[in-house]
């Protein structure tokens, strides 16, 4: 059964223009069909369609069943969407699946692209929650100066940068304790600059490797996103 996503459904059980259109036009659910609906804050509904209305579909909920967290860890990522935004969408889609609690994105010194479409990427965030069967939408924060972002007080544990500018970096796993709270910084194409790795550094971020050979941007983000879930799972 396909999930959708409505996040007031709580107090106001109408599914969203785009959820209803789905709903009754493309796979034509009428009145007294049962969904599978979450809020993206943790909780599953079965539901019954009370109004199968294109714009509106209202729904009655019959049950409500709060989901297990699947990592008690939080797993933040900041990085700088590419040039091209088909390879951020990649990234965002991909973390999605395999498991984030929040993504920020960057501007650094060497970014290419300044500014993202949103409304966009929040709809890729949440087909990927619901393609994968979880009931948490990751966070999104929208452009961020890096300076800004790095100012931001984080209750995160560790706090790492991945770059490129040091051939002798630990491993990320050479800095992680298993089960505590990480945020990553991950860098455009062109990489963090000078300025921005010290600045890092000065703030407690440890810089690190994430591997041998050099990433593209989604490549890394993801790798750091992947590398922290089997950190946790050894």
């Amino acid at each position: 059964m396909p999930i959708f996503y409505a996040p007031q459904i709580d107090t106001d059980p109408v599914l969203p223009e785009e959820e209803s259109a789905h709903c009754t036009k493309v796979l034509r659910l009428g009145r007294g069909a049962e969904l599978n609906v979450t809020d993206g804050r943790g909780a599953f509904y079965r539901a019954m369609i009370e109004e199968a209305h294109p714009r509106h579909c209202r729904v009655t909920v019959v049950e409500r069943t709060v989901a297990p967290p699947l990592w008690t860890y939080g797993l933040h990522v900041a990085v700088a969407p590419t040039k091209n935004i088909d390879r951020t969408e990649w990234f965002l889609e991909k973390a999605a699946e395999v498991g984030i609690d929040s993504v920020t994105l960057l501007r650094c010194r060497y970014s290419e692209r300044r500014e993202v479409k949103m409304e966009r990427l929040q709809r890729v965030l949440v087909a990927a929650m619901k393609q994968s069967g979880q009931a948490r939408l990751p966070q999104l924060v929208g452009m961020t100066d890096f300076a800004d972002f790095i100012a931001q007080p984080t209750a995160a544990d560790c706090r790492l940068i991945a770059h490129c500018r040091s051939s002798e970096l630990p491993t990320v796993g050479a800095c992680y304790t298993r089960g505590s709270d990480v945020l990553i910084l991950i860098g455009p194409e062109g990489d963090f600059s000078a300025e921005e790795v010290a600045m890092a550094e000065s703030a407690g971020y440890r810089g690190v490797s994430l591997g041998r050979t050099r990433l593209r941007t989604e490549t890394a983000a993801l790798a750091a996103c992947h590398a922290i879930h089997v950190l946790n799972d050894e």
